[in-house]
């Protein structure tokens, strides 16, 4: 059904999703100081559920404890092993008094630890104990921001399936504020040049070791101010950015050097599953076969 693809504005929302990426990577990095580490950075993500996102399980001496955003609700939910839990509200916060709450909550069950409290992936980063001017959560656009994603992975599912080799999960990284997917050819990369904001260059470097065609969503930013699809593939093979990808409306992006198709033109269609799979499969097929992946990961349409 074409409602299930509601109306996204960069303009309209932006507020709202810095406030959430700032409220993901305070959650995100809980996660981070509590799990050992996972190739390319896969255990720190959080995940898509019918309701928001969440951490999935994390472990802490002898409880184990998760933590969810109820988009439905609209609250923040920590539930221990011990059936003990906690919430609290998401509106009115801002990133200082979410970091607080949370903390405190934790405390009181029982769970406490530390995180680096300065923003990654992010230009010229408030700490997160000291940020007031982000404080932005609208209901009406978190609730379409959650349904789109929901729709997205819905597709992205059947994407997934048609690929046989080693492949991500489908996932949220709240570093980047982006739900990606990505597929390995099965060799070597090489070594990535790093310099993301905040981000040791090792992290990129482990990420990006491998040859990888990575697909995703994301809301907007100031670079590309809509919500938009993306598709990359590194190393990127020669003649990529001229390859002939589908649907109309799709483009490389020679700034970004990612093929990128407006959410505007899938929300539209007649048939946007359809028009995303088109993207999907016709960039991971231009790509692969550029780079010469072996035929037998691919068993899907394209």
């Amino acid at each position: 059904m074409k409602t299930q693809w509601p109306v996204l504005s960069y303009e309209k929302g932006k507020s709202t999703y810095e406030t959430l990426q700032l409220w993901t990577q305070i959650v995100g990095k809980i996660k981070l100081a509590t799990l050992p580490w996972v190739n390319h950075s896969w255990h720190i993500t959080l995940h898509i559920t019918p309701s928001g996102l969440t951490t999935q399980n994390m472990p802490h001496k002898e409880l184990n404890f998760q933590i969810d955003f109820d988009f439905v609700s609209h609250e923040l939910k920590m539930n221990t092993s011990s059936g003990a839990s906690r919430k609290f509200s998401l509106h009115g916060l801002s990133v200082s008094a979410f970091y607080k709450k949370i903390f405190d909550d934790l405390k009181s069950l029982g769970i406490e630890l530390e995180i680096k409290s300065i923003p990654v992936e992010i230009a010229e980063p408030i700490d997160f104990k000291s940020d007031t001017v982000h404080h932005t959560y609208e209901e009406n656009e978190v609730i379409a921001f959650h349904q789109a994603l929901l729709s997205i992975q819905n597709v992205f599912m059947q994407f997934r399936s048609e690929f046989k080799g080693k492949c991500s999960p489908i996932h949220f990284f709240w570093g980047s504020f982006d739900m990606a997917l990505s597929f390995f050819s099965g060799r070597k990369a090489p070594k990535h040049p790093g310099g993301v904001p905040g981000l040791p260059d090792w992290v990129a470097e482990e990420a990006y070791c491998r040859e990888v065609s990575s697909s995703g969503f994301w809301p907007g930013s100031e670079a590309l101010p809509e919500a938009t699809f993306y598709c990359y593939l590194y190393p990127e093979p020669k003649g990529y950015k001229d390859g002939e990808v589908k649907p109309s409306g799709a483009y490389y992006h020679p700034e970004l050097r990612e093929f990128v198709l407006p959410y505007a033109i899938v929300q539209r269609a007649e048939n946007p599953e359809g028009q995303l799979l088109d993207f999907l499969r016709s960039t991971y097929g231009i790509g692969s076969g550029l780079a010469k992946w072996g035929e037998d990961l691919w068993e899907g349409t394209q």
